[in-house]
């Protein structure tokens, strides 16, 4: 993408001018016709309402095969998976949990929930995504597993965490909640965990407005989660009606992950030419992240100091959905709760410096991705006003 010709002096929409987008940004989920067939398929023949129907085990079917993971468990939600996840391990009270300093809140909540202690490590000051250089040392012999989530387009950088976690006989949870689809060094994501979940929440890149899904290809940890979940009946149940609607989704799936990548690229490349935004981009070969958010570190020295959340707020103006991230789980959680494996410098930083792209723009062509460098150069213009302004 050659970098556009827009007039960047007109002011912005936080000080009253035209709005890049004046609709907004685009909606999510879509309007999608194979969405709306199933919906009226449900509505004729009464399947919505069945508590067993053929849509929760088509859809548990077609999860197994596309991941190349024999046991799939659906359930209410990805924050649901992650605790049934850990459940599945076996994980005991009092044990500890290694997760990033950075994560996603429900995480290191459920690890709470089953009465674990998170272990916080640090992630990397390239892409922020958990440092596993830094995992063996926070590993001890109350060590059960680890966590660790792809986020905002990052990678894990998961065969070195495997050959440590095989080293250690610890167990892994891959969280791909924000990837489903993407490929890690060479593998499906979800495949390097001893067991991998998703979310098919309102925002997800499939979505039903809540559920979730637990993979593995070790049948105990399988046993384990339906002996939890089933009393009767299902305990945390997805429910036929939202199976039916992320059929479709998942048959599109691989298409909309290729049209966002290449606009992802296209972004980062023009993105590269502002300064004082990083997109997080993890190295290694055979990675194809997925974009349920692009994310990128800010720096507000280049915007005449321009706080963090000010300038998202000014870009959102503009139409574009950028938000700030996760906040950093030491900053948001008492000492007591957690234990730091190290001083959580990086994690720190991207306390105060995410910045996150909703997806859906994305799906969007040539003109939608170069709107998104137009809202944030122009904000970038009128920084110092939009800071006296605040």
């Amino acid at each position: 993408m050659e970098q556009s010709c827009d007039n960047f002096d007109s002011p912005p929409a936080i000080l009253g001018g035209t709005p890049v987008r004046p609709d907004g940004p685009p909606d999510w989920p879509p309007r999608d016709p194979a969405i709306a067939a199933a919906l009226q398929e449900l509505a004729r023949t009464g399947a919505w309402g069945r508590y067993h129907g053929p849509h929760c085990r088509r859809l548990e079917d077609l999860l197994a095969a596309y991941h190349g993971l024999e046991h799939v468990e659906l359930c209410a939600s990805g924050t649901v998976a992650v605790e049934l996840a850990l459940r599945g391990l076996h994980v005991a009270p009092g044990s500890e949990v290694i997760l990033a300093g950075y994560d996603f809140k429900g995480n290191f909540v459920d690890v709470l929930t089953i009465g674990a202690v998170p272990v916080l490590v640090d992630i990397r000051p390239d892409d922020w995504q958990i440092d596993v250089s830094r995992v063996e040392a926070a590993i001890t012999d109350n060590t059960q597993a680890i966590l660790v989530s792809h986020l905002h387009g990052g990678i894990v950088d998961m065969p070195r965490l495997r050959e440590l976690a095989d080293h250690h006989g610890l167990p892994v949870i891959e969280d791909v909640c924000q990837m489903p689809g993407a490929t890690v060094h060479g593998r499906r994501a979800g495949r390097w965990g001893d067991v991998a979940v998703l979310s098919f929440g309102g925002s997800k890149l499939l979505s039903a407005g809540r559920g979730g899904a637990v993979l593995t290809g070790r049948a105990d940890i399988a046993q384990r989660i339906r002996l939890y979940t089933q009393r009767g009946n299902a305990a945390y149940p997805l429910s036929e009606m939202q199976a039916a609607v992320l059929l479709p989704q998942l048959e599109q799936l691989d298409r909309r992950n290729a049209i966002r990548a290449d606009n992802a690229s296209g972004l980062i490349t023009l993105l590269g030419e502002v300064p004082g935004l990083v997109p997080l981009v993890s190295p290694g070969e055979g990675n194809a992240p997925g974009y349920y958010k692009l994310g990128l570190q800010y720096d507000a020295d280049a915007f005449a100091g321009l706080p963090r959340d000010r300038f998202a707020e000014a870009v959102r103006a503009e139409g574009i959905a950028l938000y700030p991230g996760f906040r950093s789980l030491h900053a948001i959680h008492s000492r007591r709760r957690f234990r730091a494996a190290d001083p959580l410098a990086e994690a720190t930083r991207a306390d105060a410096a995410v910045l996150t792209l909703h997806h859906p723009v994305l799906l969007g062509d040539d003109g939608e991705i170069r709107q998104v460098v137009t809202a944030i150069e122009r904000v970038r213009q009128h920084a110092a006003a939009i800071a006296a302004a605040t």
